[in-house]
């Protein structure tokens, strides 16, 4: 039973985190948006769902305890309007410009969700999410929701397939590898970037949602850009940016060495426990280091079009 619910633990939160790298993949592997701001949607996501699904006396504001689907409708189309706000100002900045704003919004939003009691209950957090399933018996309830989590992985990652493989998606790679011939093509490369930011930024809000779900828990301290932000990026480059497969491939499997590196710190010496902390995060690049060395487009590398000189 312990390994049972290990392993659906380790696979629904390796799926929660294969979104949150598709929604990084169509930004910077398909469009070349540099995002560092995956936090601050993955917040909105989390939030959002949580205020509306919580029942009443969650918050001091309280929760309107509506359904996981309008929650999770609610988590999306908000991290879209956000990105859509954000995009209009800052999608026409520099890639680098573009990662400094998204890190600034991100923090925005990281303060105010600790601060505004009235809303979020600070750092106490919202407790008392619903999930999915959870009237059932272990680990029936776990393994529901852990198909109900692959169930939306799938129908994300097809989607996205279609979308890439579409002509949208090659103006999309266009765009990534030369703006100005994009531009000098007749394409409109604002309004290109904007879609993909919004599209993107969507199955951020969603994977936020979904881990809100999972835990019955949203704090700020899920908001951390270690957990939501930096760790999405090693996923995306361990697994091969600009691929849908290996956007997914790299989240179960750095998720799975993240866990490993848990199991592997608290062995440590009582001394060296306050550090494990850091440990984590040098074993994490110290592995992202090796990978890139022998892979250096990832575990999944993007594939290239190969045009056969004609007769």
């Amino acid at each position: 039973m312990g390994l049972t619910l290990y392993a659906t633990a380790l696979l629904t939160m390796g799926g929660i985190y294969a979104v949150l790298t598709l929604g990084l993949n169509l930004h910077w592997g398909v469009t070349g948006l540099f995002n560092a701001g995956i936090a601050g949607f993955f917040a909105v996501g989390a939030y959002a769902t949580a205020l509306l699904t919580a029942p009443p006396g969650a918050t001091p504001s309280g929760g309107l305890g509506l359904p996981v689907a309008t929650g999770w409708a609610a988590a999306m189309l908000l991290s879209g309007a956000l990105a859509w706000a954000i995009g209009k100002i800052c999608l026409r900045l520099r890639s680098d410009y573009l990662a400094m704003a998204t890190i600034g919004i991100a923090e925005i939003l990281r303060l105010i969700v600790k601060n505004e009691l009235w809303l979020t209950n600070g750092s106490r957090g919202i407790a008392g999410v619903p999930r999915p399933f959870e009237q059932l018996a272990q680990p029936w309830a776990e393994l529901a929701f852990l198909l109900l989590v692959l169930a939306v992985l799938a129908i994300a990652y097809l989607l996205l397939e279609t979308a890439v493989r579409s002509p949208w998606g090659r103006v999309m790679r266009a765009i990534r590898d030369d703006e100005a011939a994009a531009a000098a093509a007749g394409k409109d490369v604002a309004a290109f970037r904007l879609q993909a930011f919004v599209l993107g930024s969507m199955l951020m809000g969603l994977g936020g949602a979904l881990s809100a779900h999972y835990f019955k828990y949203i704090g700020p301290e899920a908001t951390q850009p270690l957990l939501a932000t930096f760790l999405v990026w090693v996923m995306l480059i361990v697994g091969g940016s600009g691929r849908n497969a290996g956007a997914v491939a790299g989240a179960f499997l750095v998720w799975a060495l993240w866990s490993a590196t848990e199991l592997l710190t608290n062995r440590l010496p009582p001394d060296w426990l306050t550090r494990a902390a850091y440990l984590r995060v040098f074993l994490i690049g110290f592995i992202l280091q090796v990978v890139l060395q022998r892979h250096a487009g990832g575990v999944l590398p993007e594939r290239t079009a190969v045009r056969r000189p004609g007769p």
